[in-house]
């Protein structure tokens, strides 16, 4: 337990405690053997469920026990659902008498079967609660505990919500709690906005909360969603929190669990479960190829078409060009005609196409990744307002590194191209600073470099049959490189092409595919 003193032991204390840890082996072994006997027996009873609590409430963690404790318990429901189905007999003419004294009995005899039902559902429950006074952190006993109301047809929620105010008393930080809280206040249809005052309560008694910060990251995008979706919550709430979160960050700067946060409302807000998006396409009369923001294991699961030369045509025959599925090319011909506009339809996706210049025949399509997003005047001047408290904090504290990497943060925020080389000098002394990862920040600033290369890149010459970054680039690896597909040649620095050997990204020239 976090702030316990090590009390060392003498060697008269650890000989008891090693024979009293003997006889409890023992006596685990016996009751678990006698448990393995019934079960292959077939014996799921009473007996059965006294062997199981024994053990179970000095460790909570056996799932065995707790998968046998539910095989128990369907075989109860089993025969109570069997006695009920003997005692029901079929209707016969009886005295008026007789049927006006017993006309309540059927439904008395159902009251006393839902009541059995009930007590054998209380009982798990307060099985699981007496075992996570035993352990709050039993990943078991928790799971048990969610099976047992998910089976109960009078699950009481609200009383769920109050267990869990009552362990987050004893530990605000659990995360299990937090988890289970987050599955009850569902079920008990909490308001969102009652679930957010409570985060708020909870941050306030110790900000040093990972699982209340967490907790409220996805409490917000619900009651303040963002129509755009660049940004995690509305323009209005994130200038708010980012206040908040501002104060709790500088009580201590050392406790990572705010920066962690505030890092999430500076984040673009993108949702893992969105459709794929179009990031880079190139069209000639020989093929296609296709670059996706995102990996999708099978494009042909998408309807890719083509439209232009008054026709819509259905792209078929997508193979995939490098392993993430990030990049496709597509082995069809086309009758292109130059004086012709064309645009290409991903699902509900549709782009136009820009056709290449010069006298080649073909047209693209391409939408660098977004270094940052918009924002409104108040907005920008909280984000430079926070940017101005960080680097008077690392006047004072240079080496904070979660100071450096929230300012750097910040830099791309306000504006990547003009605090480009800043916020990558900032990377670099974290490098030094945190070097246990050193890896991390490069990789960091390899998303940051290439992110800028390629918002670059429309504004070259050559675009887009040709990339080039200069031999004087830092690079250690090359993200979004799926970008690159539509290039005939790319350029890149010696160091990182000798690094990535044959996995180079491949070219749209390599690609070609001859009719």
């Amino acid at each position: 337990m976090h702030g316990r003193v090590k009390v060392r032991t003498t060697e008269e204390e650890r000989e008891r405690k090693k024979k009293e840890q003997a006889l409890k082996v023992r006596a685990y072994r016996a009751a678990m053997g006698r448990i393995q006997k019934k079960r292959e027996a077939g014996e799921l009873d009473n007996e059965m469920l006294s062997l199981t609590v024994q053990i179970l409430l000095r460790n909570p963690d056996v799932s065995t026990l707790w998968n046998i404790r539910r095989e128990c318990v369907l075989e109860k429901l089993s025969r109570l659902k069997e006695e009920e189905t003997t005692c029901e007999t079929p209707s016969e003419e009886k005295p008026e008498e007789e049927i006006q004294t017993g006309e309540d009995k059927p439904s008395e005899k159902k009251a006393a079967a839902e009541d059995k039902v009930h007590s054998i559902f209380t009982c798990e429950l307060d099985l699981t609660e007496q075992c996570l006074m035993v352990n709050p952190k039993s990943y078991n006993a928790w799971h048990h505990r969610c099976w047992t109301l998910e089976q109960n047809p009078r699950a009481d929620w609200q009383r769920e919500v109050q267990l869990c105010n009552k362990y987050l008393k004893f530990d605000e930080r659990n995360f299990h709690t937090w988890d289970y809280r987050r599955y009850v206040t569902g079920k008990a249809m909490v308001p969102a906005a009652q679930e957010l005052d409570f985060c708020t309560e909870k941050i306030r008694v110790n900000f040093s909360n990972y699982s209340s910060w967490h907790h409220r990251s996805l409490l917000l995008p619900e009651l303040y969603p963002n129509q755009q979706r660049d940004r995690p919550i509305s323009e209005e709430k994130l200038q708010k929190e980012l206040e908040m979160v501002l104060t709790a960050a500088f009580t201590d700067p050392n406790d990572s669990s705010a920066w962690f946060y505030q890092r999430w409302l500076l984040g673009s807000g993108a949702q893992l479960d969105r459709a794929p998006r179009i990031a880079a396409f190139r069209l000639e009369s020989h093929g296609a190829v296709l670059a996706l923001d995102k990996p999708y294991p099978d494009i042909t699961q998408l309807k890719t078409e083509l439209v232009g030369g008054g026709q819509t045509i259905l792209l078929e025959s997508w193979l995939p060009v490098d392993k993430r599925g990030t990049s496709w090319k597509c082995q069809q011909n086309f009758d292109y005609q130059r004086n012709s506009t064309y645009s290409f339809r991903l699902s509900e996706q549709k782009v136009d196409l820009l056709p290449l210049s010069g006298s080649e025949n073909g047209a693209y399509y391409f939408a660098p990744p977004h270094g940052t997003a918009s924002c409104s005047k108040d907005l920008l001047a909280e984000l430079q307002t926070q940017l101005q408290s960080c680097l008077d904090l690392l006047e004072f504290e240079p080496d904070s590194k979660w100071t450096l990497l929230t300012s750097a943060l910040l830099m791309r925020a306000i504006d990547f191209s003009a605090n480009h080389e800043t916020s990558l000098a900032h990377l670099a002394k974290l490098e030094k600073v945190d070097s246990l990862r050193e890896g991390y920040y490069k990789d960091l600033a390899a998303r940051w470099t290439l992110e800028w290369e390629l918002a670059k890149w429309p504004q070259s010459a050559d675009f887009p049959k040709r990339f080039d970054i200069a031999d004087d680039v830092l690079l250690e690896s090359l993200p979004y490189d799926q970008y690159l597909v539509i290039a005939d040649e790319i350029t890149l620095p010696n160091k990182l092409r000798n690094k990535l050997g044959k996995s180079a990204p491949k070219t749209f020239a390599d690609l070609k595919l001859q009719s």
